[in-house]
């Protein structure tokens, strides 16, 4: 077992979730109605990534006893966009607050030699977007670690 296929994020409203990652640009694949989606699939390169209603979520890992749906605060898992440039952590940066996103922490330079920031999605998901000169991408943009 040595990769990740799916990550799926729980959300509150998945037809304000969806209208909010398409706006930042994800390209999407809607199963069910497209105004109230069953599930969202991202088209995205590396990793996929979906969205779920929170309390299906919950009641797929256990329909009986279902785990309590955090309300809030840090869940300990970050998400994280690296680009090519400093300029583009901004230009992202700028582009979620304008989706409604809120931007946590403004970007600048990192303790480990980077530039970037963090934002939060509409469900209260922690998304980092950072820069780092060192880094080099594989052809399907992934980074090389």
């Amino acid at each position: 077992m040595n990769r990740v296929n799916l990550i799926t994020l729980g959300t509150k409203d998945i037809s304000k979730a969806h209208d909010f990652y398409k706006e930042i640009g994800f390209e999407t694949t809607v199963v069910g109605d497209p105004d109230s989606p069953d599930i969202v699939f991202f088209r995205n390169e590396g990793s996929k990534i979906s969205l779920y209603p929170i309390e299906h979520l919950a009641q797929d890992i256990n329909k009986e006893q279902p785990p309590a749906i955090n309300q809030g605060g840090f869940r300990g898992i970050t998400f994280a966009y690296n680009t090519k440039s400093k300029d583009e952590v901004d230009k992202v940066l700028t582009q979620v607050r304008q989706a409604g996103a809120s931007v946590i922490k403004e970007a600048a330079p990192t303790d480990w030699g980077g530039y970037g920031g963090y934002f939060q999605d509409l469900d209260g998901y922690y998304w980092e977007v950072a820069y780092g000169e060192m880094w080099e991408f594989d052809e399907q943009n992934m980074l090389k670690v």
